[in-house]
């Protein structure tokens, strides 16, 4: 699988192609979905362009990204950055009124456990996200499944990001949830080549770069999505 990040926290002064707004989301969605993206992962905002977790902004951007193209899988984060409360973290998950098909939980966080209960009881399958080889048992202490296990790589140091995703890949088993692999920043190229050397899922978009694997500037997500074509991500 190959999904599409599109926005994630950056904000337009940061790249003109940012999608932010629900309309810009599904336009951006339609573009990559045409090039072959079966899945997305977006960052919902506010009136003000913030990120957020409420009710309002998840079910502005989810039934946007369905009015385009319904057979797409969406997702969204819970990122703590959004909402360090865990408790109100929990309550604005369960303040959804319109569900993403799927949302990312970041092991590390406090209350990940919970907010993965939340999103598992209410029929939201859970993206475990792991960011260092010791998340990898912190997960797996966790009494809730996930259906995914996204192994991130935030190192920006290509190597360094390397060594990182073969920790955690080695503490992984095929009796793990399906995995992808992706890195950020420098690291998103070489890390999205590893993961198609790997045949695992991975995932491109201005979330996690903003730039061209020749290292010009990515005009927008559609762009970046034809290029891990072409390194041949699926």
């Amino acid at each position: 699988m190959l999904k599409a990040c599109l926005n994630g926290g950056r904000r337009r002064d940061v790249h003109p192609a940012v999608p932010v707004s629900p309309a810009e989301l599904a336009a951006a969605a339609a573009r990559c979905a045409d090039l072959g993206v079966t899945a997305v992962h977006v960052h919902p905002r506010d009136a003000t362009g913030a990120e957020s977790l409420t009710a309002s902004a998840v079910a502005g951007a989810v039934t946007a990204l369905r009015a385009v193209r319904p057979r797409l899988a969406v997702g969204v984060t819970t990122g703590a950055w959004v909402e360090p409360d865990p408790a109100a973290r929990v309550a604005a998950v369960r303040a959804w009124t319109v569900l993403p098909d799927f949302a990312s939980v970041n092991v590390h966080e406090p209350g990940a456990e919970q907010v993965a209960t939340v999103l598992h009881e209410r029929g939201v399958m859970v993206e475990a996200g792991v960011w260092a080889p010791g998340d990898v048992p912190a997960y797996r202490r966790w009494r809730v499944p996930a259906g995914r296990i996204l192994v991130e790589c935030t190192p920006d140091d290509p190597a360094e990001a390397l060594v990182d995703a073969a920790a955690m890949l080695t503490l992984l088993t095929p009796a793990d949830p399906p995995l992808l692999l992706h890195g950020e920043g420098a690291a998103t190229w070489p890390v999205l080549a590893e993961a198609v050397r790997r045949g695992l899922d991975t995932r491109i978009g201005l979330e996690d770069t903003l730039h061209l694997p020749d290292g010009t500037p990515a005009p927008d997500n559609a762009a970046l999505v034809l290029a891990a074509r072409a390194l041949g991500a699926a």
